[in-house]
């Protein structure tokens, strides 16, 4: 896990033409997506409620205590185990202090349609963010705790990050999709947080 500092993040919703600040507090995130059992792959077809319930079993199995109540489903903020990053948090790790769009050039730091040959690709493949996180960008987008729009969307989450099959301009920090927490496709993964 790599340790990410403190900051700011200043997200976007292009829909509703709406900006909004969070302070994001010092957190450890994976330097890579969860990956599939045997190999590098990332690990895909994984809804948000199976990332939630990877994230309990892989804490109970380390001897943490778990972070989210599944029938709720809410996240116990004093829990030290693993969870999935909020939203801010991220972009802001995705940005590595950076204030562009992506963190480098594109083709150098993610897999998607033009160079991706329309499939997924081993994690860690790509070059790094200055904090040595690799495919923010591309290969799968990445399940988030955040509910995307509750007005609109009901419990519709946050996805972050583009991936194997998009455009290069849905592999932008800012870029959000949304899906239904039941939701499995085959270009959707996550990457595992802890709270420090």
């Amino acid at each position: 896990m790599i340790t990410v500092p403190a900051g700011r993040a200043t997200l976007a919703d292009r829909r509703t033409q709406r900006n909004w600040t969070v302070d994001v507090a010092s957190f450890l995130l994976a330097p890579v997506p969860v990956t599939q059992e045997t190999g590098w792959l990332p690990l895909v077809d994984v809804s948000w409620q199976d990332a939630l319930l990877f994230c309990n079993a892989l804490s109970e199995r380390e001897g943490l205590t778990p972070v989210y109540e599944l029938d709720s489903p809410t996240w116990d903020r004093s829990a030290n185990g693993y969870r999935l990053p909020t939203e801010a948090e991220w972009e802001h790790a995705c940005r590595a202090g950076t204030t562009g769009p992506r963190y480098g050039p594109l083709d150098e730091i993610a897999w998607y349609r033009e160079n991706s040959a329309e499939s997924v690709h081993d994690v860690g493949g790509k070059a790094p963010n200055a904090w040595g996180l690799h495919d923010m960008l591309g290969n799968v987008w990445e399940w988030c705790w955040d509910v995307y729009d509750a007005e609109v969307y009901g419990e519709y989450r946050v996805l972050k990050g583009g991936g194997w099959f998009d455009e290069q301009w849905s592999c932008r920090a800012s870029v959000r999709r949304r899906s239904h927490p039941t939701f499995r496709v085959d270009d959707v993964g996550f990457r595992l947080a802890r709270s420090l």
